[in-house]
């Protein structure tokens, strides 16, 4: 007989065994401590920058675009598996306990992340408000019930397969939660609150009305759950092998210009497949990307003299750190061992494409700072990264791909 309680708990209990046995790996490596650095350096600068707040700081206005998009980010983990599509869809009206479940412990772990985003942007709020700390819990709780109910809209949009329907929800939650947050911290008339009430209600009221008749769209489900673990496996893989991970490509024909410029030679073998994993796979190009964007932003904002080079040495480290599995990226495809190439010009392809990679982010990064108009900073930034690429590139990477 089927037990649908069981199930939960048999698949809530495998996904955090699963994520525990990964997160140990995570905690142990040394990527942390460059981590617990960044984190120290941005609480000590972001306290400073405290300091220079006016009254007239747009505070409120600040904490409602954020606390707007972690609001509107509300996804209920289901716990769903591929094989679901046949097993379990027979079984949808019995599995109504399950997702209760599911949402209620999305609410608690979310919430969890809500009340550190709103612990982080409090002292904001309080150096421009004579109410200080005082409203902290009640911002919390009043957050946490939009929370809930966001939690609740986007269970009920996944009765519809229009696409169409997601984009416009996530546009009409997302200036619901930022006004109704900003409002909140601009400490509003409790009429007007009630009216944002009230038009929540009615909003879920247009959805739950319209799906009471619908099935749910598990294959949506089940490939948004997978999603999800897979942005996990692929930070776990940074520090162990993960078997599970599915590797994602995109065509991405517009970057073809630089494969272009590699002459097609036997010795460049290695070079062109390296270089179209790292441009087609959406783990290395989007990795490259996010943490270029976000050393050049905290470069340009955050001015605190020689740290920058360092800060943006700590950036190289990263993002060449994170780009080593793509060494071992084909050691499973038995066609590439039938390249009549040495295992010497594996190598230096592998060193090579690494070293423009770095190359590239460190001019990237002494550009942001030109920018600023600080010449000598990015002179010395320029040269501290470009020295740290050739080291890392010739002697830490060549020590870890023979270990």
């Amino acid at each position: 007989m089927f037990d649908e309680k069981k199930l939960w708990k048999d698949r809530f209990g495998r996904r955090l065994k699963d994520l525990g046995s990964y997160l140990r790996y995570i905690f142990n490596g040394h990527l942390v401590i460059v981590l617990l650095f960044l984190i120290g350096s941005a609480a000590f600068y972001y306290q400073k920058w405290l300091e220079t707040l006016s009254e007239g700081f747009p505070a409120e206005l600040i904490i409602a675009f954020l606390i707007g998009l972690f609001l509107t980010y509300s996804p209920v983990y289901n716990f769903l598996l591929e094989a679901d599509r046949v097993f379990l869809i027979p079984l949808e009206t019995r599995l109504r306990d399950y997702f209760l479940r599911s949402g209620i412990v999305s609410l608690v772990f979310q919430g969890y992340i809500l009340l550190m985003v709103l612990a982080l942007l409090m002292p904001m709020y309080a150096r421009v408000s004579s109410n200080g700390f005082h409203a902290f819990l009640l911002f919390f709780v009043v957050l946490l019930m939009i929370k809930g109910w966001n939690l609740a809209v986007n269970w009920k949009i996944h009765f519809f397969v229009q696409p169409s329907i997601y984009r416009w929800d996530l546009v009409v939650r997302y200036l619901i939660n930022g006004v109704f947050t900003f409002l909140l911290f601009k400490q509003a008339n409790f009429l007007i609150l009630l009216i944002m009430f009230l038009v929540t209600g009615f909003y879920y009221w247009t959805f739950w009305s319209r799906t009471k008749k619908l099935g749910l769209k598990w294959d949506i489900l089940i490939e948004q759950e997978e999603k999800r673990m897979a942005a996990f496996y692929r930070l776990a893989n940074l520090f162990t092998d993960v078997p599970k991970l599915k590797d994602t490509v995109k065509r991405r024909r517009w970057l073809d210009v630089f494969l272009k410029r590699i002459h097609f030679t036997q010795k460049n073998t290695y070079l062109y497949l390296f270089s179209r994993t790292f441009l087609r796979s959406s783990d290395y190009l989007g990795l490259f990307v996010r943490l270029t964007i976000i050393g050049a932003l905290a470069l340009y904002f955050i001015s605190f003299g020689f740290g920058q080079i360092l800060l943006a040495v700590l950036f190289l480290y990263l993002t060449g750190f994170q780009l080593m599995p793509l060494w071992n990226h084909h050691q499973n495809k038995l066609w590439v061992d039938l390249y009549p190439v040495s295992t010497p010009f594996k190598s230096a392809a592998f060193q090579s494409l690494l070293m423009v990679i770095l190359v590239l982010q460190a001019l990237l990064f002494a550009l942001f700072i030109l920018i600023k108009g600080d010449i000598i900073i990015a002179m010395l930034e320029l040269a501290a990264g470009l020295a740290f690429s050739y080291i890392f590139v010739y002697v830490y990477s060549r020590k870890r791909l023979k270990a």
